[in-house]
């Protein structure tokens, strides 16, 4: 004996299709969602930059720090101004001796990274209010800077 159908309850199909519809949709869209270092669409031989590309709440006295990849080296561009950079070995203290640094770029070989922070002795004392445009040109360390490319980014500062 068979039992006969129910009748089809079409609104509540409608809902259960749309709200299916929506959970698909969203992790659809988190599939293609591009963030983190992805987003900033780094070169291959530029592992992480600071601040990150169009930041918008960047303190004045932030620095501005490049990891490039291993076996490179570079200097870093300010609003234009090509910024001294010194080579972190060359400043070697006695041991357990705090060593001081020049308010320059710090270029360290061992990491490969390149940190700028303006202080009043340096060429930046600080980042004015408004946009900043950093450039790094980097290059690989047994090719010289003739091969140099650049990379180009730009921060707000509140």
């Amino acid at each position: 004996m068979r039992r006969p159908l129910k009748p089809v309850n079409w609104p509540i199909l409608f809902a259960s299709l749309a709200i299916a519809a929506c959970i698909v949709g969203i992790f659809w869209a988190l599939d293609l969602a591009v963030t983190g270092d992805e987003a900033q669409k780094l070169p291959p031989a530029i592992e992480e930059i600071a601040p990150v590309k169009g930041a918008t709440q960047v303190p004045s006295q932030s620095g501005v720090f490049v990891d490039l990849a291993t076996g490179y080296e570079g200097v870093l561009v300010i609003d234009g101004l090509e910024l001294e950079t010194v080579n972190r070995n060359e400043y070697k203290g006695e041991a357990g001796q705090q060593v001081t640094l020049p308010a320059v770029t710090i270029y360290e070989p061992g990491n490969a990274t390149l940190t700028f922070v303006p202080s009043p002795n340096a060429a930046i004392p600080e980042f004015t209010q408004g946009r900043h445009v950093v450039q790094v040109i980097y290059w690989k360390t047994l090719d010289g800077r003739s091969t140099g490319r650049s990379y180009t980014w730009s921060f707000e500062v509140f």
